[in-house]
C-alpha cells in the first residue's frame, strides 16, 4: 500500500518496514517451509510470482504491508542489510468496503531464532495503533500460539470454521481500549523510510 511506502516503526522488539523487492529472495525461502505454507494457507510460488505478489501488494489500496525486523540486530551495526534483520511480516487488510474502520490483520514471525520472544505480540500492537478501531484475525484451528497471542491481546473468539479449520477473533477498539494500545505502544517512533529510496513505483 503506498500509504505506508515511506513510514518506517521503530519499536523496541522490532521495527517494521514497508516490505519492497530487496526483501523478497528472503521472504521466497522462508515460504519453502511447509510448516508456514500450513499455518498461513499459502501455495509455494516461484521467486517470478514472489516478485509480482511484493509488487501487487505495494500497489494494493486495500493492504498494509511491513516487513518485521529484528530491532537488535538493526541498530547493532550501522550498515547491516534489512534482509538480515528480516523476523516475519505483519499485514492489515481493508476487507469490508461497507466499513472502512475494519481491518483483517494478520502475523507471521517465520524466523525460528525470533519466535517466543514478543516480536508477534509488538508488531501487532504497533500495527493496531495505526489508527483502526476494528479488527478480525483469522487463524489456523492447529495454531494455537498465534490464537493465545491474539487473546491476551483482548481479542475475542467470534466464528469457527470447519470448512477452512479457522477461527475468527474480533475486537473492537473503545476509548479503554484505545488508551490501553497507547500505553502498550507509547515508545514507538515512527520515522521517515529512506528518503529518496530507489524502489520503483
Amino acid at each position: 500500500m503506498r500509504l505506508n511506502q515511506n513510514t518506517l516503526l521503530l519499536g523496541k522488539k522490532v521495527v517494521l518496514v514497508p516490505y519492497t523487492s530487496e526483501h523478497v529472495p528472503r521472504y521466497h525461502e522462508w515460504m519453502k517451509s511447509e510448516e508456514l505454507q500450513r499455518l498461513t494457507a499459502s501455495e509455494p510460488l516461484t521467486l517470478e510470482q514472489e516478485y509480482a505478489m511484493q509488487h501487487s501488494w505495494r500497489e494494493d489500496q486495500d493492504k498494509c504491508t511491513f516487513i518485521v525486523l529484528d530491532a537488535e540486530k538493526w541498530q547493532a551495526q550501522p550498515g547491516t542489510t534489512e534482509e538480515s534483520c528480516m523476523a516475519g511480516d505483519v499485514n492489515l487488510f481493508l476487507t469490508d468496503l461497507q466499513d472502512p474502520t475494519l481491518g483483517e490483520i494478520e502475523v507471521m514471525i517465520a524466523e525460528p531464532s525470533c519466535r517466543g520472544r514478543g516480536f508477534g505480540t509488538e508488531a501487532v500492537l504497533m500495527m493496531m495503533s495505526y489508527g483502526l478501531t476494528k479488527f478480525e484475525a483469522k487463524i489456523g484451528q492447529e495454531n494455537e500460539p498465534s490464537i493465545r497471542m491474539f487473546q491476551k491481546l483482548h481479542f475475542e473468539q467470534v466464528a469457527v470454521s470447519s470448512i477452512f479449520q479457522e477461527v475468527t477473533l474480533r475486537l473492537t477498539v473503545s476509548q479503554a481500549e484505545r488508551q490501553w494500545l497507547l500505553e502498550q505502544t507509547s515508545h514507538m517512533e515512527e520515522q521517515l523510510y529512506r528518503e529518496g529510496s530507489a524502489e520503483p513505483c
